[in-house]
């Protein structure tokens, strides 16, 4: 009897164990290195009190993570702003949608040669992101400074072929963005993407020679799949980030940022 007992007792265990394994979902999120990544790490804590496990996935540019979630080696991911998925899922077919605002991280020029832009001598080199949205985003902020006048028309994805006025003669130079920071040697300015600035040591804050305006429309987002955007594990995962913890740990510990929510 006492046997049959344990042996029933064994048995219950095991039952409620494999129903509270089950209860737990695992996500894998992409992100890139720097703010994302910390920040993710973050709402990963807060996440797994509501049942949510995420691995996080790093990746060092900007084109993998969307190819890696419309792929399914994904759950979401956490990495860009509206315009720059707006043209992925347009040029490449992805069936992806962002599912919340995150965080903006205003652009910034920053050079090794000038302290300011009014230094920069004509015909001075000019770095740029090589995306579309992200270069556009740059071209956009080289005008707010007078620097050249482009195209309205051209709006969020202008190029340097839309670049109407360029009195100074500035050289626009277009570069994969993640390796802006190191142009910095060989160029007079490079106009560089917060996340790729603080990987590098820089401070997104004090450093820029010139910087976004707060209220410019390139707020992140998550994104997922368009399949699992009423998924109950979406909420959870939006729930976690918009978390005021989370918003207390990217005022306090992540240099140059901005809540969206």
């Amino acid at each position: 009897m006492i046997r049959s007992r344990l042996v029933a007792l064994l048995a219950g265990a095991a039952t409620l164990g494999l129903a509270l394994s089950a209860s737990a979902e695992t996500l894998k999120i992409g992100v890139t290195p720097g703010p994302h990544a910390k920040i993710m790490e973050k709402v990963k804590t807060i996440a797994a009190k509501d049942g949510l496990e995420i691995q996080i996935m790093e990746f060092s540019d900007y084109v993998v993570p969307n190819q890696a979630l419309a792929d399914g080696d994904l759950d979401a991911n956490s990495f860009q702003h509206q315009p720059y998925l707006d043209n992925q899922t347009k040029d490449r077919g992805y069936d992806l949608v962002s599912v919340a605002k995150t965080v903006v991280f205003p652009m910034g020029i920053y050079s090794k040669r000038v302290k300011t832009l009014a230094e920069l001598p004509e015909g001075a080199k000019v770095a740029v992101p090589n995306d579309p949205t992200n270069g556009g985003r740059a071209l956009l902020l080289l005008q707010s400074q007078g620097l050249i006048k482009v195209n309205p028309a051209a709006g969020l994805k202008a190029s340097p072929i839309d670049i109407t006025e360029n009195p100074r003669k500035i050289q626009i130079m277009e570069l994969d963005a993640a390796q802006l920071p190191r142009s910095l040697d060989d160029v007079a300015a490079a106009v560089v993407n917060t996340n790729y600035a603080t990987e590098a040591g820089l401070d997104p804050v004090k450093d820029p020679i010139a910087r976004e305006s707060l209220d410019s429309p390139y707020a992140n987002v998550i994104v997922v799949r368009k399949a699992d955007a009423t998924k109950p594990w979406v909420e959870k995962l939006v729930k976690a980030y918009q978390n005021d913890e989370v918003k207390e740990f990217v005022q306090s510990s992540v240099k140059g940022t901005v809540t969206a929510w």
